[in-house]
């Protein structure tokens, strides 16, 4: 009976039938994807969102060629917190760069909403916080986060100063618990996120 229940099991995987080790969240991450019904990333692929509010979406496998650029991106990241941080802005550079071709986000707009009347070519700031979010999860699966853990993602907004509702992917520094937000949406395409300090980032425009 032993022999059988082992070899079931590795049937199974051999099938596609045992699903792939869940990445580890917090619930407020968790919220991303149920939110709009997608599956979180995996260490294999994860799913892009655009067109706003994940309205739109494609299935990013990543290539072995892929996770090798990625490894050498992060590599000049190890040396200290900051380094990681200007390597995770290049990270996000090469998403844009990978996927714009495919999506059609070559012609995206930094800041882009509803008025813009392109969203099948844009992502809104969900979108970003998603992708960004994502990309970051798949990094550290992949063991390229040293200095930072991946925090919840942050809202901005007020209406009384008029400051636009926003929200934005945080990474955490390990050694001095500093949140720092990575966001895409203000950027254009090819154009590196804003990196800085949330305490910053929530008094911007």
């Amino acid at each position: 009976m032993k022999f059988a229940a082992v070899l079931g099991v590795f049937v199974a995987a051999l099938l596609g039938a045992v699903p792939a080790k869940a990445i580890e969240m917090s619930s407020a991450v968790a919220q991303l994807y149920t939110s709009v019904s997608i599956y979180p990333p995996s260490a294999n692929s994860m799913t892009v969102c655009y067109g706003f509010v994940c309205r739109r979406r494609e299935i990013l496998d990543f290539t072995a060629a892929d996770r090798k650029a990625l490894t050498q991106i992060m590599a000049a990241g190890r040396a200290s917190a900051a380094a990681e941080r200007a390597a995770v802005q290049k990270v996000v550079v090469w998403f844009d760069r990978r996927m714009g071709p495919i999506l059609g986000t070559t012609r995206r707009v930094a800041k882009a909403d509803f008025r813009y009347f392109d969203d099948k070519h844009n992502y809104d700031c969900w979108d970003t916080t998603r992708n960004t979010t994502s990309l970051l999860l798949v990094l550290r699966e992949w063991g390229l986060l040293k200095h930072h853990a991946i925090g919840d993602p942050h809202y901005r907004g007020n209406t009384l100063v008029l400051q636009t509702p926003h929200n934005t992917a945080v990474l955490v520094e390990r050694a001095t618990k500093v949140e720092w937000v990575v966001d895409l949406w203000p950027r254009g395409y090819l154009q590196p996120p804003d990196v800085m300090t949330v305490q910053k980032w929530v008094k911007e425009d």
